[in-house]
């Protein structure tokens, strides 16, 4: 039964208000403003013509009775984004997408549409079709089977859907859509909560998976109620430095894959473009030693990196020394300063100290942290660290190296680029045999200086 809902009308001109008051605005009489029931109309199904008492009603099933095939994912073409979504697109599932303004989540999401095999559609509200077109010509990609549909109205929408039967639907943005249920302009809170409601169902009804694009805030959070994120099956973000050329994708929540894997593409005129092996964009191919460098063998999901840590030391000129870090964490940076001086004995309070990760990502994994010493004691003692040489552990408060995980991987991946040294904790347990990688086992600060200096 629909809900009863009642309104205020003025019985001399018609006019219609949310509360009582005694004189009516529209017309300047008194006493005419009247309360009265307004029986909502029911909300239709999402099918265009379909009533919703001849949908069978669902009912429960033992856990026996449930088939356990596995589902056949939809290949998106795109080795990354394949990767971060667990192997592909889920039927039936809602993916939400998220990214700071000109970062690329349309044109990642156009190229995907493109590419495939499948029928999909393609649904601007912020773009006309020949905008769409013209990015479409960039990308360098003719496809028979996206169609570009450019409309805010969810109702409408639908129709198009029963028109086309596509087998992926992709909304640029959420934030766009309105629905003739909700009385408020599109992007507020409750509209999106309604047009989210809307696609869920059709998604789950009709096994089509759905790509949503949402907006953020200032703060880096998506524009909306926090509800959107927990209605969603897997959130994406879309992130990167728009004065780097590099783009990462995450995934914040995923129920059908790990939230751990990252995927990594370069920004170029003819759009984005995959990138197998990150290690060798982040590392920068200098022929000469320079001070205050060192490389890091890090882990990122299940993907070993190697990235470049620059640091710089130099003489405060001010009365209070400066703390910068570029893609690191400040505080602990602050921290790896303070073991330096207590453990090691290096007088490094009255020095500006400036940490960059290159490439433009941030990293938080810990095993960075002998990396950042020792391009630190680089650049203080000016003494170029040797080509060749990486490092993969962690500092602990009292000055010990200790061991990080999955480091058999780390030295995988350090011998594929053609470093030829590795330091790492001798707490680590490392079954690797057959490795051209000398493995140098350290346990103190004071044992990586005189290794290295």
């Amino acid at each position: 039964m629909a809900k009863t809902k009642t309104a205020y009308f003025c019985q001399n001109c018609g006019a219609q208000f949310a509360k009582w008051i005694g004189q009516c605005t529209s017309c300047k009489e008194w006493n005419t403003v009247v309360e009265e029931v307004v029986q909502k109309e029911s909300k239709p199904s999402w099918k265009s013509g379909t009533s919703t008492t001849l949908q069978k009603t669902a009912r429960p099933l033992r856990v026996t009775e449930i088939s356990n095939e596995k589902e056949v994912r939809l290949d998106t073409k795109d080795k990354e984004f394949n990767r971060v979504l667990g192997g592909g697109l889920v039927p039936g599932s809602l993916t939400l997408l998220g990214g700071e303004p000109g970062i690329g989540k349309s044109t990642l999401l156009l190229q995907v549409a493109l590419q495939l095999n499948y029928k999909v559609l393609y649904v601007s509200g912020e773009e006309s079709q020949k905008q769409i077109k013209m990015r479409a010509d960039r990308i360098n990609k003719q496809a028979e089977n996206c169609f570009i549909l450019t409309e805010t109205k969810t109702q409408h929408i639908f129709q198009q859907i029963a028109a086309v039967e596509p087998d992926l639907v992709i909304i640029d943005s959420i934030q766009t859509l309105h629905t003739d249920y909700i009385e408020s302009a599109a992007g507020s809170i409750s509209q999106i909560r309604e047009c989210t409601a809307e696609l869920i169902k059709f998604a789950k009804e009709s096994s089509t998976p759905v790509l949503l694009v949402g907006h953020i805030t200032k703060d880096g959070t998506i524009a909306g109620p926090k509800i959107l994120e927990h209605m969603v099956d897997t959130v994406l973000q879309f992130e990167g430095d728009r004065n780097y050329v590099y783009r990462i994708l995450r995934s914040l929540k995923n129920r059908f894959g790990s939230t751990a894997e990252l995927g990594i593409y370069e920004m170029q005129g003819s759009g984005l473009r995959e990138v197998n092996n990150p290690s060798e964009i982040l590392i920068s191919n200098t022929n000469g030693e320079l001070s205050g460098t060192a490389i890091a063998a890090t882990v990122e999901g299940m993907r070993p990196l190697l990235i470049e840590i620059q640091a710089l030391v130099s003489s405060a000129v001010y009365g209070t020394p400066q703390r910068s870090a570029t893609g690191f964490n400040v505080k602990r940076l602050n921290m790896l300063l303070a073991v330096l001086e207590k453990r090691a004995g290096f007088k490094l309070a009255a020095k500006d100290v400036f940490l960059n990760i290159t490439g433009g990502i941030s990293v938080d994994d810990p095993a960075i942290d002998l990396a950042v010493i020792a391009s630190i004691l680089s650049s203080n003692a000016d003494i170029a660290i040797a080509q060749g040489v990486c490092f993969a552990a962690e500092v602990g408060l009292a000055g010990e190296i200790r061991p990080v995980q999955r480091v058999d991987q780390r030295i995988l991946e350090a011998e594929k680029l053609g470093f030829t040294t590795i330091f790492v904790s001798k707490a680590n347990k490392i079954s690797l045999k057959n490795t051209k990688v000398t493995v140098r086992l350290i346990s103190k600060i004071e044992e990586l200086v005189k290794e290295l200096f």
